[in-house]
C-alpha cells in the first residue's frame, strides 16, 4: 500500500510534541511493515533512514503541496480537517476539539470514544506511543512526588489546581510543559523539555496529576506516564474515564477530591500492571494495525461516518468545566 502523509514541521520532533510524535511513529511502523510511506514535508525532516520517502515542501509556497502527491498513491492520511482536490481516497485524523458547528470530513477518525461522540461520530482510534522509546524499570511508588505534563499556559490543562493541591498537601510537583511563576519549595519548573531529560524527571515521580477542565480528546501524557508504571489522577472529562480505570489511577471530580487523594490514597498500585495495561492497549503497533483496516475501507469507497461529523456542543471547547 502506498500511503501519503503531509506535515509541515520537522520530523522526528526533537523535544516537545504530541501529534508530531504519533504521526512519526505511525509512519515508521507502516514502513516496517513494508508499506510505501511518503511524507510531503519539511525539507529538514530526517525520515528516510526509517524507510520513509521524503518529498520536500517548498517552504515559500507551502500551499502547493497537493501538486506533489504521487499519482499512484493508494491513500492520503492527513492529521487535520481537509480534503485535497484530487481523486485519491483520503482519511483524516482529528486530534483536537472543533469549533461550535464545525463540520468534518466523512472519513474523519477521532482519538477517543468521547471525542467522537461530541463530534457526532462513532469512529475513533485511541492514541498510542512507541514503547521502544519508553523503557521500563519497576520501582516503588512513595506518593510524595507528582508530575504535571501538559502545556502549562493553557488554562484547560489546569496547572492551577495541581499546584494548589500539592502545596496544600506538601507534596512535590514537577512541571513539564511550561512554568509556574511563583515561589514554593515543593513546586519545580522544568519548562518545555523532551527526550532523556523528560524521562528522568518522569521516573523520579510517583503519579501524574492531569486535572483537565475540558473534554480532553486524548492526552498522550496519560499513557506516557503509565508506560513508566505511574498511576494517573485525572478529572472526569473527555477521554479520561475511558483510559483511567481503578487499577491504573483515580478519577476525581474536584480540587478537594484531588487533595484528598494526595493526602490519603485508598489504593496500592502495581507499576508492572500499569505498564502491561499500556502495552496491551496503547502500543503504536496496534494503532497502525487499526488504521490499516480503515485504509482498506476507505480505498474500497466505504465512508467511515454515515453522516457528516460536526462539533455538537453548545459551548466552546475551551470554556472551563467545573473542578
Amino acid at each position: 500500500m502506498k500511503i501519503v502523509f503531509h506535515f509541515e514541521e520537522i520530523l522526528p520532533v526533537k523535544t516537545y510534541g504530541g501529534i508530531e510524535r504519533i504521526l512519526f511513529w505511525h509512519m515508521k511502523q507502516l514502513a516496517s511493515l513494508n508499506h510505501q510511506v511518503v511524507l510531503i514535508g519539511h525539507p529538514e525532516s530526517k525520515v528516510e533512514e526509517y524507510g520513509i520517502t521524503l518529498i520536500k515542501l517548498d517552504l515559500k509556497n507551502k500551499s502547493a503541496w497537493e501538486s506533489l502527491i504521487p499519482s499512484d498513491a493508494d491513500i492520503i492520511h492527513l492529521s487535520y480537517n481537509y480534503t485535497p482536490n484530487i481523486f485519491i481516497p483520503t482519511i483524516n485524523t482529528v486530534h483536537g476539539n472543533g469549533k461550535i458547528g464545525e463540520n468534518f470530513t466523512l472519513n474523519s477518525v477521532f482519538v477517543s470514544r468521547k471525542h467522537a461522540e461530541i463530534h457526532d461520530s462513532n469512529c475513533f482510534i485511541h492514541n498510542a506511543i512507541d514503547l521502544s522509546e519508553y523503557p521500563f524499570s519497576e520501582k516503588k511508588l512513595n506518593w510524595n512526588t507528582f508530575l504535571f505534563l501538559a502545556k502549562a499556559s493553557w488554562r484547560v490543562k489546569n496547572l492551577k489546581h495541581a499546584i494548589w493541591a500539592c502545596r496544600k498537601a506538601s507534596k512535590h510537583l514537577h512541571i513539564i510543559g511550561g512554568r509556574w511563576f511563583g515561589l514554593s519549595r515543593v513546586i519545580h519548573n522544568h519548562g518545555i523539555i523532551g527526550g532523556n531529560d523528560k524521562m528522568k524527571i518522569m521516573n523520579d515521580c510517583d503519579a501524574l496529576i492531569f486535572p483537565v477542565r475540558w473534554h480532553e480528546p486524548f492526552g498522550i501524557a496519560i499513557i506516557e506516564a503509565m508506560s513508566q508504571g505511574l498511576p494517573v489522577i485525572g478529572s472526569p472529562y473527555g477521554s479520561l474515564p475511558e483510559i483511567i480505570n481503578e487499577e491504573v489511577g483515580y478519577i476525581v471530580s474536584s480540587h478537594q477530591e484531588l487533595l484528598q487523594v494526595l493526602n490519603t490514597p485508598t489504593k496500592v498500585f502495581c507499576p508492572k500492571k500499569i505498564r502491561k495495561y499500556v502495552e496491551e492497549n496503547f502500543s503504536i503497533e496496534k494503532y497502525s494495525e487499526k488504521y490499516l483496516e480503515l485504509y482498506k475501507k476507505v480505498i474500497a469507497k466505504e465512508k467511515l461516518n454515515q453522516f457528516i461529523p460536526h462539533y455538537k456542543l453548545k459551548q466552546r471547547a475551551e470554556d472551563l468545566l467545573d473542578f
